[in-house]
C-alpha cells in the first residue's frame, strides 16, 4: 500500500456510509482512499434487517422528513441495483388493543403519499380469515389486517458494490487496513495506517471522512478532535429459523411492548426474524444475540403465529450495533434513525458521520461529499442516483425477464444456482461465468453452490481473502452448509490460493 502525494479524501470505515461516500466522491473527481480494519461490510452493514424501507414506525415519532426521504430512496435504489433490491409485500395483522384501525389506516395513507411511488403498489385492508396470507396466523384472533409495500436488499452486497464502483472510478479501497492516528495541519492530514501485514505506513489527505460507525467516537479521538454530541450504541439481533410458511409475503407484527418485529422469507427455505433494540456495551466485544433476545423474538412470533417458534429451532443468529445519534430518548427504539454530519474546519477538513440507516445511505453520502467538495474548493454535481451499481444494468429487462434470458443462454446451469447467481451478480453474470458451458468448466462445487470460477471472481474483484468473506458476506451460502462442509470449503479455499 503506497499512495504517493496528497489525496483529496481519506474515508475511514468500510460500511455502507463509508463506501457510499467513497463512490460519490470518486465519481465527482476527487482522489480517494478508503480504509477498513476488517472486511468490507463486516460489522453493522451486513447485520441489518435487510430492508430498504421508509420506516413506517417512525411516523409515530413524527419523523416525517426522514420517512419521506427514505420512501423516495426506495425507487432510486431499485433503479440502480435491481438484482439485489426488489419489492416485498408486508402483512400487518391488526391488534385492536395495540392501535385502532383508523390510526393504522391513517399511517398507511401517509406512507403511500409522503413520496411519489412509481413501481410499488399501495396499501390495502385484508380479510386474513379468507386469504392465504392469513394461514400462518392464529385464527380467528388475527383475522383482520393490512398490507403495504417496501423492499428487500442484500445488504452486504450493496456495500460491496459501492466499494467496487468507487474503485472503478479511481478510489483506492483498503480492507483489513487499520486507521491508527492522524496529525492535522492547515492544508492536510498525515495519517498512520497499518495493513494486514502489520506494517505501518503513512498517507496524506486534504480531508478526512470519519464513517467508522460504532467506532466513530474512538476514531475521532485518534484525530485529536472531539465529536459534538454523543453516539448511542444500540444492538439489533436477528434469528433465522426454518421457513414458518409458504409464500413471498413478509409480516410486520405489533408486539406486546408496542415494538414491531419482522418475519421475512429468507434464503429460499428460512424465515428471518428481527429485530431487538438493546443498549450495547462496547466492553462486550463483537455483538451477539443473547439468549434473552432470542427468547424475546421467539415469543413475539409465537404470540401471533400458529407454529410456535422456540429457541431450539434457531439455525443462525446475527447481531449488529447501530451507532445512533443520541437525542436524549429514554427508549432505544425511539432514538432517531436520522443522520447528523459534523464538519470541523479548524484546519484541514474533518467530516464525521453520526447515525443513519441503510435506506438513506446514498443521500447521506451525497450530502457529505457536497460539504467536503465545497470545503476543498472542488464542488461538482451529484450523480449517484442515475448510475447503476455493478451488475445493476440488466439491459433494460426486469429481473425476471433477465433470468429468463440467461436460462435460455445457459441451459446447463441448474435453475436454483442460476437464480442465486443473478441475485448475487446481476448483469455481470456472463463475466462471472467467463465462457463456461458446464459446471465442470466452472470448477465444480466447492461447497454451498460456490464454484471455483465464482470464487476466482470474488477474489479478483471483491477483496475476498478469507473463507468467511465468501460464505457470509459476498454470499450467505454458509447458512446452507454444515460445519463440516464449511470446514471443507475453507480447505479448498486455501488450496486455491
Amino acid at each position: 500500500m503506497d499512495i504517493p502525494g496528497t489525496l483529496d479524501l481519506l474515508v475511514i470505515g468500510g460500511g455502507v456510509n463509508g463506501c457510499g461516500i467513497a463512490r460519490d466522491a470518486a465519481g465527482r473527481g476527487l482522489s480517494v482512499a478508503l480504509v477498513e480494519r476488517d472486511d468490507i461490510a463486516e460489522a453493522t452493514s451486513s447485520s441489518s434487517s435487510k430492508l430498504i424501507h421508509g420506516g413506517i414506525r417512525y411516523l409515530e415519532t413524527y419523523e416525517f422528513r426522514l420517512v419521506r426521504e427514505a420512501l423516495a430512496e426506495r425507487e432510486v435504489l431499485m433503479g440502480i441495483a435491481p438484482h439485489i433490491i426488489w419489492p416485498l409485500r408486508f402483512v400487518l395483522p391488526h391488534r385492536p388493543e395495540m392501535r385502532p384501525r383508523w390510526m393504522i389506516r391513517a399511517g398507511l395513507f401517509l406512507y403511500d403519499h409522503l413520496a411519489r411511488r412509481k413501481s410499488l403498489p399501495g396499501s390495502e385492508a385484508l380479510d386474513l380469515g379468507a386469504l392465504p396470507q392469513g394461514e400462518p396466523l392464529k385464527q380467528p384472533e388475527f383475522s383482520r389486517g393490512f398490507a403495504y409495500s417496501d423492499c428487500w436488499v442484500e445488504d452486504s452486497r450493496l456495500v460491496l458494490l459501492n466499494a467496487r464502483d468507487a474503485a472503478a472510478r479511481g478510489a483506492t479501497i483498503l480492507p483489513r487496513t487499520e486507521f491508527l492516528r492522524a496529525t492535522r495541519a492547515p492544508q492536510a492530514w498525515t495519517c498512520a495506517l497499518r495493513g494486514a501485514d502489520g506494517v505501518e505506513r503513512t498517507l496524506r489527505a486534504r480531508a478526512i471522512a470519519n464513517a467508522a460507525g460504532p467506532w466513530v467516537t474512538p476514531t475521532q479521538e485518534e484525530t485529536g478532535t472531539a465529536l459534538r454530541g454523543r453516539v448511542r450504541l444500540v444492538r439489533g439481533s436477528h434469528i433465522v429459523v426454518p421457513a414458518l410458511y409458504h409464500g413471498p409475503q413478509a409480516y410486520i407484527l405489533q408486539n406486546d411492548d408496542r415494538r414491531i418485529v419482522f418475519v421475512i422469507p429468507y434464503e429460499e427455505r428460512y424465515s428471518l426474524i428481527g429485530t431487538t433494540d438493546v443498549p450495547h456495551d462496547p466492553a462486550m466485544g463483537r455483538p451477539r444475540c443473547t439468549p434473552e433476545e432470542a427468547e424475546y423474538l421467539c415469543n413475539a412470533v409465537s404470540r401471533q403465529f400458529r407454529t410456535p417458534v422456540t429457541p431450539d429451532m434457531i439455525a443462525w443468529t446475527y447481531s449488529g450495533v447501530r451507532p445512533l445519534h443520541d437525542d436524549g430518548s429514554d427508549n432505544p427504539s425511539a432514538v432517531t434513525r436520522d443522520y447528523t454530519l459534523q464538519m470541523d474546519r479548524a484546519g484541514a477538513p474533518l467530516l464525521s458521520v453520526l447515525g443513519g440507516k441503510i435506506t438513506t445511505y446514498r443521500r447521506l453520502a451525497e450530502d457529505a461529499v457536497e460539504r467536503i467538495g465545497h470545503a476543498l474548493g472542488k464542488a461538482a454535481p451529484s450523480w449517484t442516483g442515475r448510475a447503476p451499481l455493478p451488475g445493476g444494468d440488466l439491459g433494460g429487462l426486469t429481473r425476471e425477464a433477465f433470468a429468463g434470458s440467461m436460462a435460455r443462454a445457459h441451459p446447463w446451469l441448474p435453475r436454483p444456482l442460476l437464480h442465486r447467481l443473478i441475485r448475487t451478480h446481476g448483469g455481470e453474470l456472463e463475466r462471472v461465468i467467463g465462457g463456461a458451458t458446464s459446471l465442470e468448466a466452472m470448477g465444480g462445487d466447492l461447497g454451498g453452490g460456490i464454484t471455483a470460477r465464482e470464487l476466482e471472481w470474488m477474489r479478483a474483484r471483491e477483496w475476498v481473502t478469507r473463507p468467511d468473506d465468501a460464505l457470509w458476506r459476498r454470499t450467505r451460502r454458509g447458512l446452507h452448509m454444515t460445519p463440516a462442509e464449511r470446514e471443507a470449503f475453507a480447505s479448498r479455499f486455501a488450496a486455491l490460493a
